[in-house]
């Protein structure tokens, strides 16, 4: 895929895709945004009081979240599936934009085009040295995990390393921006027009309500990966500089598992 370039013409599929409505678009955003709130403030402190050991709180946070990152991946098969009436794959990667970057200007898709991903995890990791606000310690995932409780927790644990691992799979890549970037920037313009990029940002940095702390850390993210994500139509921007930060989670992940 990275190797592969020429050009492509657009076409009716990929030029008319249903456009959502303002409901429409605010009832997604609420179907993903309120059961991971409920999730994280509501359900995870209940399951913790009814588990034993000093890890049941990261357990109970980790596996809700998961939980929550996987029913969205459930919502958007079953958004396409409701609007495309199929599930097939040449379907699906067209409905989602899972397809490689096609630049404006040339109509190149892939090849030298996903140079675009350099500057953009650039743009990603020096957001990192801004001044963030305070999180909330016991819920802030990577204070947890660096604490004395998540390194004993994670210390040669590898069947929790295993569900970090899926969480992150269906944070960046089957989760929130198949949702955001896949299925919802695509319909957005017909309410925001040519700023969809920008109040797709916005919904993504408000849908944070589980970690209200990261928002406005979260909307600088946002912005930065859903504007090349309309220029270029794929969702594959999105979803592989976002996963660029779950490599490095994953890593630090690992090297507590190792101890």
């Amino acid at each position: 895929m990275l190797t592969t370039e020429h050009r492509v013409q657009p076409s009716p599929t990929r030029a008319s895709l249903p456009q959502l409505t303002l409901a429409g678009i605010l009832g997604i955003w609420a179907a993903a945004a309120l059961p991971m709130a409920a999730l994280a403030w509501l359900v995870a402190p209940r399951l913790a009081d009814a588990l034993d050991g000093p890890s049941a709180w990261p357990r109970s946070l980790i596996g809700v979240l998961t939980v929550g990152l996987v029913w969205q991946f459930v919502l958007v098969l079953g958004l396409v599936l409701r609007e495309q009436g199929t599930l097939r794959w040449s379907v699906v990667k067209e409905a989602l934009w899972v397809r490689s970057p096609v630049d404006p200007t040339t109509g190149r898709r892939g090849g030298r085009t996903w140079w675009i991903l350099l500057p953009l995890v650039l743009a990603i990791a020096l957001r990192e040295e801004l001044p963030k606000l305070s999180p909330v310690a016991d819920r802030d995932m990577g204070l947890l995990l660096s604490s004395d409780a998540g390194e004993t927790f994670l210390s040669g644990n590898w069947v929790w390393f295993a569900v970090i691992v899926a969480m992150a799979i269906f944070n960046t890549v089957l989760g929130e921006e198949l949702l955001f970037r896949g299925f919802l920037l695509p319909r957005m313009q017909g309410v925001f027009g040519r700023g969809d990029w920008a109040a797709n940002g916005v919904l993504f940095a408000a849908y944070h309500l589980h970690v209200p702390w990261a928002i406005p850390m979260v909307l600088l993210d946002a912005l930065i990966l859903a504007y090349p994500s309309r220029r270029y139509r794929s969702a594959l921007v999105g979803i592989a500089v976002h996963s660029a930060q779950s490599l490095v989670v994953i890593g630090l992940v690992l090297a507590l598992v190792l101890q």
